[in-house]
C-alpha cells in the first residue's frame, strides 16, 4: 500500500446508476472535509440510468489549475464500455481498479497495476447491491489513502439524503468489505 498524497487525478467510470457520480462526489465532500482542494466534474448521457456517467475528481494539497484532464493517476471502471475507454488513458505507473463482476475484458497494459475485485458479487452477498459503489471506493483506499475513511463517513452525511442516513452503518461495512477484499486481492496475487 502506497503513502499519502499531494495530487491525485481520478476518473470513475460505468453506467448510470452503478454510484459513479455519488462516488466521485463523496470522494471530493470528504477532501473538503480534510481541507484539501477538490474538483468534481461529472459527465453522463442523456439516459442517466443505463447510460454511460463517469465523474473526475482531483484531491490536491496545492491550488488545482483545471479541472479538465485527459490521462488519470487511477481509474475506477465499473463496465465494460468503460474500460474500454478510459484503460488506455491511465498515466504510466498509475492504478485501473474495476468491477470484475461486469468486465470481462480488463487491460492488457503492463505499465500499470490493474486490479479487479467483484464489488458487486460482494454488494449481493450483503443483500443491497446499491453498496456496490462505496466496497470499490473502499479498496480504492486502501491502495491509495488519500483522505481516511472517517472523512468519508463524514461526508456520506452531505451527499446522502437525510432519509438515506439510516444506510450510513451500511455504507461503513462496505468501506471496510472493500479494503478487506482489496488486501487479500493484493496478497494473493502479489501485486503492489
Amino acid at each position: 500500500m502506497k503513502d499519502n498524497y499531494s495530487l491525485e487525478e481520478l476518473i470513475v467510470a460505468g453506467f448510470g446508476g452503478q454510484g459513479v457520480l455519488s462516488l466521485g462526489m463523496t470522494l471530493a465532500y470528504a477532501g473538503m472535509v480534510e481541507e484539501k482542494e477538490i474538483s468534481w466534474m461529472p459527465s453522463y448521457g442523456p439516459e442517466m440510468r443505463g447510460g454511460t456517467a463517469n465523474c473526475i475528481t482531483i484531491i490536491s494539497d496545492k491550488k488545482i489549475s483545471s479541472p479538465i484532464i485527459s490521462l488519470f493517476d487511477s481509474a475506477i471502471v465499473l463496465n465494460q464500455p468503460s474500460m474500454d475507454k478510459f484503460g488506455p488513458r491511465v498515466k504510466p505507473g498509475g492504478i485501473l481498479l474495476y468491477e470484475s463482476s461486469n468486465i470481462f475484458l480488463p487491460s492488457q497494459r503492463t505499465d500499470i497495476d490493474i486490479i479487479g475485485i467483484p464489488a458487486t458479487t460482494a454488494a449481493l452477498q450483503m443483500k443491497n447491491a446499491k453498496i456496490m459503489n462505496m466496497i470499490m471506493l473502499g479498496a480504492y483506499l486502501e491502495l491509495k489513502p488519500v483522505v481516511k475513511n472517517e472523512s468519508i463517513l463524514e461526508a456520506l452525511k452531505k451527499v446522502l439524503p437525510e432519509k438515506y442516513h439510516h444506510l450510513l452503518p451500511v455504507n461503513k461495512l462496505a468501506l471496510e468489505k472493500g479494503e478487506a477484499m482489496i488486501r487479500e486481492i493484493v496478497e494473493k496475487e502479489k501485486v503492489f
